[in-house]
């Protein structure tokens, strides 16, 4: 089933070519590309900001206008391509692009756009020639006209609807601390844990939440029954959550404990985690609101599928599920804290959230 088109993308599109603007839409699979990557501009955005992919596009778009090759398509094919450290210094400029990598314009694009875009498979969307990029100039085109300033405004448009969905959690946790009823303040936080989460959002509150429970918790650890020693619990998070490094979100000292925080119904990807860490007890943190207990049931089910039936790697793999937390225990344990915890979890909400979106703190 295609993906119904944005409304920032049909605007764009109804003010350059009226009522020819479903038309190029279907006509154009870059358009239709940036389309498929914009889910996080909603609150449902189970898809990442995928900032390397959008940027790493724009960038040879933006040197292609700045260029003047804007309809100059016999110019353009005798160009060898923009050099990569131009690229990438623009790239690294843009809205949270200060911490991207170079995947997007080696392959990660391309890969993407092939499997999940390109009728012709063979047709790559950035063309490499040594280290110099340039976009295929048969997607630049549609009708024979160049619709290079139309893409710019596109990726324009939806980098300004991601500053502004930003700026609005901003302001909604600095209303929270101007809240005085504690309750009132853990209810607004509530509303911030759902299944339509953002998957940052959901993570980072996740961690905040999870640090302030289990930094109660006491533990003794020593070499000898005579040298232990009192530690409680600490939670780390391990990373930004828009890396897509596949990497543990979140590990706990002293005792070594893995979390990572995932999608419902995605088991397939929890059982690679498992897998990753060479079947090391993993607590999955899941954004749902079914309980721990149905989600438990469902992966022992995939564990047997898993597995094939096979009784020694099902064991491994059920042997690795550790826990599951749902937003159920997330919403609990945030009721139980106190006003001075819950004005640390704020402020620690709004540090994590500054060093995801690389503001100064």
């Amino acid at each position: 089933m295609k993906k119904q088109i944005e409304d920032y993308i049909f605007n764009i599109l109804k003010k350059h070519f009226h009522d020819d603007a479903t038309a190029i839409y279907e006509k154009s699979e870059l358009m239709q590309y940036f389309n498929l990557k914009s889910g996080a501009i909603h609150g449902d955005a189970k898809s990442r900001r995928s900032y390397a992919n959008w940027y790493a596009i724009y960038s040879i778009l933006s040197f292609y206008e700045k260029e003047g090759f804007v309809d100059n398509k016999e110019i353009y094919s005798k160009f060898e391509g923009f050099q990569y450290t131009q690229l990438f210094n623009f790239m690294r400029t843009l809205y949270g692009g200060s911490k991207l990598q170079n995947h997007a314009l080696n392959s990660r694009v391309n890969d993407e756009f092939t499997n999940k875009i390109a009728k012709d498979k063979g047709k790559q969307l950035i063309l490499i020639n040594d280290n110099k990029y340039l976009i295929n100039p048969s997607y630049l085109y549609i009708d024979n006209k160049d619709l290079t300033r139309v893409y710019i405004e596109i990726v324009e448009k939806y980098m300004t609807l991601l500053v502004e969905k930003d700026d609005s959690l901003f302001l909604t946790l600095q209303r929270v601390k101007q809240i005085d009823n504690i309750e009132s303040q853990k209810n607004k936080i509530k509303s911030l844990i759902t299944v339509d989460s953002e998957a940052r959002i959901f993570e980072i509150i996740s961690y905040t939440i999870l640090a302030n429970h289990y930094k109660k918790t006491k533990v003794y650890f020593g070499y000898s029954p005579n040298e232990l020693e009192e530690y409680y619990l600490q939670l780390y998070k391990t990373g930004r959550t828009n890396a897509n490094d596949d990497g543990i979100d979140f590990v706990m000292k002293p005792i070594g404990r893995f979390f990572q925080v995932t999608e419902v119904d995605k088991y397939n990807k929890y059982f690679l985690d498992i897998d990753k860490v060479l079947k090391f007890p993993i607590t999955f943190v899941v954004k749902t609101e079914q309980t721990s207990d149905e989600i438990y049931a469902q992966l022992l089910n995939y564990a047997e599928i898993k597995s094939g039936g096979h009784e020694i790697i099902k064991s491994k793999y059920i042997n690795a599920i550790e826990e599951v937390i749902t937003i159920n225990e997330l919403i609990n344990w945030l009721g139980l804290l106190s006003k001075n915890e819950i004005k640390q979890l704020i402020d620690d909400i709004d540090t994590y959230y500054r060093l995801e979106l690389n503001i100064d703190i």
